[in-house]
């Protein structure tokens, strides 16, 4: 494994009062901006998980990491728009567009001051993150291209295997998922550590080695509750299992006792699902959830906004 330090930003953060700038600093946390996947769901049925998809902040110290720009990350920006100058550490997990597609509305990157170090690996098709994310605001794509950012953009190719450092944050990182070549992140800091694995391959009788050593005795484990292949759902002839009122049952969706079994080899602590499918309403996700909590009590299904502390 390599160690990669990034570079120092320009940018100055403001300070807090001392008394806010001692809890801040000791704080690690993780907040929910988005926990859909492959594309965004608004309506009734979805109201109380949350329709954006995949965007996870997480509040380290005095530092800011953000895993995944999906829709959520518009949401976190226009909260951010509040605390500004900002400085983030921007992770992609990989370049589909549900990972991607909220970075064209992420106000502060527009903004001359804040300062962005995006990190990524290279897609199944060999595009660099930043290549990927500069195609997707590429007319016709979208109206405005990424070079009318004013923010600082700096951008770090990433190999899998290589470990970070952000100050005293040690970031690990792996392939989770060979065929969309996905990176999966351990985030350690004053001996709490946070994984944020998503798009794991999903065999549950051959659990991922490079997975389970990146979720070793982690306190929390961000993982996918559904798989993230294109196919999910469809039936021998193609046809959705989730017509009608979703017919399909938790328990005829193994994906998440991929993520279980994993989450239990690897003595983890705390396990938070996510990355939900676009039809999954409210109330089959709380079915989900009640299966879930059978087999490992301590695990959840994230909602949107949802903030959890790593301790």
């Amino acid at each position: 494994m390599s160690s990669k330090e990034p570079a120092a930003p320009n940018p100055q953060i403001s300070n807090p009062t001392a008394s806010q700038s001692t809890q801040a600093d000791a704080e690690f946390v993780v907040q929910f901006w988005g926990v859909r996947g492959k594309i965004a769901a608004a309506g009734k049925e979805t109201l109380r998980y949350g329709g954006n998809t995949p965007c996870v902040e997480m509040r380290v110290g005095s530092k800011r990491l953000i895993f995944d720009g999906g829709t959520g990350l518009r949401l976190l920006g226009n909260q951010l728009l509040r605390q500004m100058p900002v400085e983030a550490y921007v992770f992609f997990t990989d370049s589909q567009s549900d990972r991607i597609q909220g970075v064209p509305f992420f106000v502060p990157a527009f903004i001359k001051g804040n300062c962005f170090h995006i990190y990524g690996a290279a897609g199944s098709d060999g595009a660099s993150i930043q290549q990927s994310l500069s195609d997707q605001m590429t007319p016709p794509n979208f109206p405005v291209p990424i070079q009318v950012m004013q923010s600082e953009l700096q951008f770090y190719d990433l190999t899998p295997g290589e470990t970070l450092a952000v100050d005293d944050i040690t970031i690990e990182t792996c392939l989770t998922n060979n065929s969309l070549r996905t990176i999966g992140y351990r985030v350690t800091w004053q001996g709490r550590t946070a994984v944020y694995a998503t798009g794991a391959d999903n065999d549950p009788n051959a659990l991922d080695e490079n997975l389970l050593h990146l979720a070793r005795e982690a306190d929390l484990l961000i993982c996918n509750a559904t798989s993230p292949e294109l196919d999910q759902g469809l039936g021998a002839n193609g046809e959705s299992s989730h017509a009608g009122d979703f017919a399909i049952q938790p328990c005829e969706n193994p994906f998440w006792q991929t993520c279980v079994k994993a989450a239990d080899a690897a003595n983890v602590k705390k396990l938070v699902m996510f990355s939900y499918e676009p039809d999954y309403s409210d109330d089959f996700l709380d079915q989900v959830e009640g299966q879930i909590q059978s087999a490992f009590p301590n695990g959840l299904l994230a909602r949107e906004g949802m903030i959890l502390a790593v301790e």
